[in-house]
């Protein structure tokens, strides 16, 4: 694959790294009171055009056929919002032992307590064969289910900025996540055949304006002279973030394919990424909306920037490898038939 063919497959990350570039550039554009009024256009329309394209685009309709499988969305859920939390809180009681920057430290407890992500999780099942009706299924009920418990474990793991109540945290979530994924929701019943019809890129649309943020979030950090990135930090961070994964797909593939566990070799796929994987897509904006004002947000938002290629890459590595052990499983259950 050519270089200009990699960079048009990965845009994303090549954006990430170019808004955070232009940031620290000129950071003056994206702070609050800046040309960009971030305060409006980032905190409210910005964060609310995310969640209206999340509910325009979530296949609610074909959720149907996973629904009755009750023990492997139990399982997902909680292990992504409640079992992964508390393992990553017992470690960082162990890490913040180390020298690593508390900040990054606490970035990682953000990732632990996200809810599953709309798209990555289900191209990666899809990919290997997987049952992606379960991975669509747990990817859309992670989501609406992150809009309540995600805020109320990142109040309970890390606390918020003191100068905004939880009261004004909560009306904010509601008029700029649930109103506007509900709305969409509503569209889509009303369109969903033009939808379907002209197959729109809600998945760029929602990465260009994720960028927006991404990058009115460093304007901020790299206007205040206190905040500095360790790089040392900032590697050992990453190389966290890879054994968390590793360590939690082969956890998730042990319990799912134990005798007796119940779980097929492709319900043991869809739970390998959905339990896994996290959501930068709705992560950014709540934390967005639960840390406003606080003037390390940018730096506890980097694992997550971190997390969410290493988990696709990761991904996209294991795919091969996950897709000949889940035939050859198939075949041999057809054989002793």
């Amino acid at each position: 694959m050519g270089l200009l063919a990699r960079v048009r497959k990965e845009w994303f990350i090549v954006g990430i790294v170019l808004v955070i570039l232009s940031a620290k550039l000129q950071p003056s554009v994206g702070v609050r009171g800046g040309p960009l009024k971030p305060e409006i256009t980032i905190a409210y329309v910005a964060v609310s055009l995310i969640f209206f394209n999340s509910g325009l685009s979530l296949k609610t309709e074909e959720l149907t056929s996973a629904l009755l499988h009750v023990r492997l969305h139990l399982f997902v859920q909680s292990f992504t919002l409640v079992f992964f939390p508390l393992v990553v809180w017992l470690l960082l009681k162990v890490l913040a032992l180390t020298a690593i920057d508390q900040w990054l430290l606490r970035g990682l407890q953000t990732v632990s307590c996200m809810p599953p992500p709309v798209s990555s999780a289900v191209i990666l099942t899809k990919a290997v064969g997987g049952n992606e009706a379960a991975a669509i299924f747990n990817s859309a009920f992670g989501s609406f289910l992150g809009i309540v418990v995600t805020p109320v474990l990142l109040l309970l793991f890390l606390g918020s900025s003191s100068s905004v109540p939880f009261s004004s945290i909560f009306s904010q979530l509601f008029m700029t996540v649930v109103v506007p994924l509900v709305l969409g929701q509503v569209c889509r019943g009303f369109f969903r055949e033009y939808l379907e019809r002209r197959k729109l890129p809600f998945g760029a649309i929602s990465s260009v304006v994720l960028l927006l943020i991404i990058y009115s979030t460093f304007c901020d950090t790299f206007s205040n002279p206190n905040i500095e990135l360790d790089p040392t930090s900032l590697l050992l961070v990453v190389l966290i973030i890879f054994s968390i994964q590793i360590s939690f797909m082969l956890l998730t593939f042990a319990f799912t394919t134990r005798s007796g566990s119940g779980f097929s070799p492709a319900d043991t796929v869809a739970i390998m990424f959905c339990s896994t994987h996290k959501s930068l897509t709705l992560g950014i904006p709540m934390l967005k909306i639960v840390f406003e004002g606080y003037e390390h947000l940018s730096m506890i938002s980097v694992p997550l920037l971190i997390y969410h290629p290493a988990q696709i890459l990761l991904g996209s590595v294991l795919v091969p490898t996950i897709r000949s052990w889940m035939t050859s499983r198939q075949k041999s259950s057809l054989l002793l038939r």
